[in-house]
């Protein structure tokens, strides 16, 4: 199963803070919580925090808040249950049967997520964004992004701007270049996940949002679902040289106390998620706060290309194993099928040129 786009969830509902929402403190360190509630994270034969199993991030939180919530992270209990209610309703509306003999034409201009239009031939069946919000430290979350404290992704630079630009506006319709295949998304080529599933940062996205951590005395591996990807993560190394640009970048992780500490560097340029400079760095935290959540933490930072650096909280949820395998290039005629009606597009307008030039330039020729 292969989709052309990301999921935007929903924009969220009004929200008001609850005493007991304000109450707590969304800065407070995965280490804190878990010590102030008793738990301990057990130990695998190497004595470390053991993180190992599967889990899922899936969610319908979003990103980034909604502008118009200000500052409010937390929601209260009647805004989850309305946002989750109107998200059932919202899938339950896709997984109507489509009529077999309907064209492009009569698909809906807006059926939900960000999809509209021709990105509309999905049911909700194919998909699985998540049904919740997100519930971490007893705070029922309106965004990801916690830091800066709007939960919105800082501006681009200036110069982050214009390169930004530049591309856009060589695009086609917006929907990028299509003179090659080495011109298409990652995701279309089967190379690495959509989005920023596979990370760093780990974000939830459209489907496929299961991750299974496995630990030995001197690495964590992370199995991403989302196009099979495998994240490395060495313990207590030294970074390559920055010459080496890796495929979800160079990832170095130690222990500090419960929390596994990951920085990642030499992220490879054509992985830039919201854009990417040499000086991408990103610091990862996961920490177990319970037998069923591990708290994952992130900032990124990219002097180039941000503003100033960001943040965000996302809970990893158990979930039952295995994880299917993402055979991606199987099937996959989306990517010979885009590149065939770009090159037909190209013979149709060059036709229309020849003949509009053998016509002898039209009505004022007589």
């Amino acid at each position: 199963m292969k989709l052309r786009g990301i999921s935007v969830i929903a924009a969220l509902g009004a929200l008001a803070l609850t005493p007991a929402a304000v109450a707590q403190t969304p800065e407070k360190t995965a280490a804190e919580t878990a010590a102030a509630t008793g738990y301990r994270a057990p130990r695998n034969v190497w004595g470390q925090p053991d993180l190992q199993g599967t889990w899922t991030n899936a969610t319908i939180t979003p990103a980034e808040r909604d502008p118009k919530y200000g500052d409010r992270l937390a929601l209260n209990d009647k805004e989850v249950k309305d946002l989750e209610t109107g998200n059932a309703a919202l899938v339950a509306e896709g997984n109507k049967p489509t009529d077999p003999n309907a064209k492009v034409t009569d698909l809906p201009t807006n059926c939900g997520r960000g999809f509209t239009g021709v990105d509309c031939g999905y049911n909700s069946a194919w998909v699985d964004p998540g049904t919740r919000i997100i519930d971490l430290e007893g705070v029922k979350r309106s965004s990801i992004i916690v830091e800066p404290k709007n939960g919105r992704i800082p501006p681009l630079t200036k110069d982050a701007q214009e390169k930004m630009s530049a591309r856009r506006a060589s695009f086609r319709g917006g929907r990028g270049s299509f003179d090659n295949p080495e011109n298409r998304s990652l995701g279309e080529r089967c190379i690495l996940s959509f989005g920023s599933s596979a990370g760093p940062p780990m974000l939830p996205l459209l489907y496929n949002n299961n991750y299974q951590i496995v630990q030995s005395r001197d690495e964590v591996a992370i199995d991403v679902e989302m196009v099979h990807d495998v994240r490395h993560i060495r313990l207590n190394g030294r970074h390559l040289p920055s010459n080496i640009k890796l495929w979800m970048g160079d990832s170095i992780g130690h222990w500090e106390g419960d929390t596994l500490v990951v920085e990642t560097t030499n992220m490879r340029p054509e992985q830039a998620f919201r854009g990417a400079s040499p000086e991408l760095k990103v610091v990862e935290r996961f920490t177990r706060v319970n037998d069923k959540q591990i708290k994952y933490s992130f900032t990124v930072s990219d002097p180039q290309i941000y503003s100033r650096p960001y943040s965000g909280e996302v809970a990893l949820n158990a979930t039952k194993g295995p994880i299917y395998e993402y055979a991606c290039h199987e099937g996959n005629y989306a990517l010979p099928g885009i590149l065939a009606g770009a090159r037909n597009e190209e013979k149709e307008a060059l036709a229309a040129a020849k003949a509009a030039a053998a016509g002898g330039g039209g009505a004022n020729d007589k």
